[in-house]
């Protein structure tokens, strides 16, 4: 049985599904009205076309064997469908029980199918109707026990799917051999998907190794997540030697796997030369002062990243001070996180100091939110907050600070700001337009903190424009103010 898609069409249209007989030409008969169960042997192939062309035959990978081909068996069946028909017609024919909520949400853009205990034949049967819908673009198959054959599945869609961007098949338990399916699907460079979400599934290095090896040529992907996987040092340097040569990736997790210092130095080795990562979270690893010595080098010498997540990593106060180094002299880092870190006041104070003898620092979000600081570690930090008033330094609380004190500090800033513009006759969202330069509705949230600190207008303390930040941030570095549009009566 060979997988026989025909060329993509432009637009959904007619599909069927049909059997040739085996030995002689031509059309499918006409449909019967009972379906079989599935047969290996079967000679059925499927359709979907704008318009109904003759058997088109496509030629499929070499490793792919009949047993990993997206096959409809049933007695000799012609059908003209739509897609909801094709989706149906295909779960009854490789015994998956139909998923309402795919079906109302075809047209959709984003398919949200996480914990529906779809199973191989269940995903089977969304690939299949995927192979010509041109609406989903983000595609979430979270906790599904897909499979093997439900990778494989997948991997035969996405070769003829050229509009699914997104896909997140996280906690699947596809281990060593969905990590060669996915990483020989990559080496083939043939999709369109740019975001890829691989978390819980067991990936060990020898996985890391495979996926390595393919992004070393594939740039697609821009957006990989390995979190919550098993990759100890090994993996790390395998990963660490694609960092060097990869130039599609700009975002990449590897939180809560088992990268000590040998893989995080890897890691960092690969990052000196890289030039188009932006987003990478080593979070909850345990790479120590050593991996911190590694990073603060990294920070020193690196480009492009923006955003640092080594929270939970048993970095000291030692530590701090190898990545404040690096700091001093960093001209892009935005937002470093270092949660959960046995860090001290004594090593918050250096990196502060870091931030503030760089002239060309960039830095926005500091989180250090484990860390009691001081009454004279708040006075050294309003210091910094007047060099750099983008930035924003998460701590736990000042010593001392009583709870009234605290509750002053966090009066509504949008009471404020609506008291001024109800007296100024404007709304909420003119004043805030006019804070930025573009006049727009979205504005990035390092500037946007910037503008709330510095104008004179509403009296806020930085608390409170955090608060204010909180509410209005999209999670994506900007911070959006339309909801607040309500006419001024």
């Amino acid at each position: 049985m060979h997988v026989q898609f025909p060329p993509k069409p432009t637009l959904p249209g007619a599909c069927w599904i049909g059997k040739v007989a085996a030995g002689s030409p031509g059309m499918p008969m006409p449909d019967e009205t009972e379906s079989l169960p599935a047969q290996q042997s079967s000679d059925e192939t499927l359709y979907c076309e704008a318009e109904p062309l003759s058997t088109v035959e496509k030629e499929k990978p070499a490793r792919e064997s009949s047993e990993t081909d997206l096959e409809i068996e049933d007695t000799e069946k012609f059908f003209t469908t739509g897609q909801k028909e094709l989706y149906l017609e295909a779960c009854k024919l490789v015994g998956a029980v139909p998923v309402s909520y795919f079906i109302r949400n075809m047209e959709e853009s984003y398919m949200n199918l996480n914990h529906h205990g779809l199973g191989p034949k269940g995903t089977k049967a969304i690939a299949i109707a995927l192979v010509s819908n041109t609406a989903v673009t983000k595609l979430e198959l979270e906790d599904n026990c897909i499979m093997e054959q439900g990778v494989l599945s997948l991997v035969e869609m996405l070769q003829e799917n050229y509009y699914l961007q997104e896909m997140n098949i996280s906690n699947n338990n596809l281990g060593l051999e969905g990590a060669k399916i996915i990483s020989e699907f990559l080496q083939r460079d043939s999709s369109s998907i740019s975001n890829l979400e691989l978390s819980g599934n067991n990936l060990k290095d020898e996985a890391a190794e495979l996926l390595s090896q393919a992004l070393s040529t594939n740039y697609r992907i821009k957006k990989l997540d390995l979190s919550y996987n098993q990759f100890s040092d090994t993996g790390g340097e395998h990963l660490g030697q694609m960092l060097g040569i990869n130039v599609g990736l700009t975002s990449l997790d590897l939180s809560w796997n088992h990268l000590h210092v040998r893989g995080t130095v890897a890691l960092c080795s690969g990052l000196r030369s890289n030039v188009t990562l932006k987003k990478l979270d080593l979070s909850m690893n345990g790479f120590g002062n050593e991996g911190a010595l590694a990073l603060g080098e990294v920070l020193r010498l690196n480009g492009s990243l923006t955003y640092l997540d080594v929270s939970g990593n048993d970095i000291s106060n030692e530590g701090a001070s190898r990545i404040s180094r690096g700091l001093e002299y960093n001209e892009n880092l935005k937002v470093l996180k270092l949660f959960l870190n046995p860090i001290n006041v004594d090593g918050a104070v250096l990196l502060i100091l870091s931030i503030k003898r760089n002239p060309k620092s960039c830095m926005e979000e500091l989180d250090i939110s484990n860390v009691l600081v001081t009454e004279q570690f708040v006075k050294t930090l309003d210091g910094v907050y007047a060099v750099y008033p983008q930035l924003n330094v998460v701590y736990k609380a000042m010593q001392g600070l009583s709870v009234k004190k605290t509750l002053s500090l966090w009066t509504n800033p949008l009471k404020l700001i609506q008291n001024y513009a109800d007296q100024q006759n404007i709304t909420v969202v003119d004043f805030l337009k006019s804070l930025n330069p573009a006049g727009t509705m979205k504005m990035h949230v390092g500037e946007f903190r910037k503008a709330m600190v510095q104008q004179n207008k509403v009296p806020l303390n930085r608390y409170q424009v955090g608060e204010l930040i909180k509410r209005l941030d999209e999670k994506t570095g900007m911070v959006n103010f339309s909801f607040l549009n309500t006419p001024k009566t």
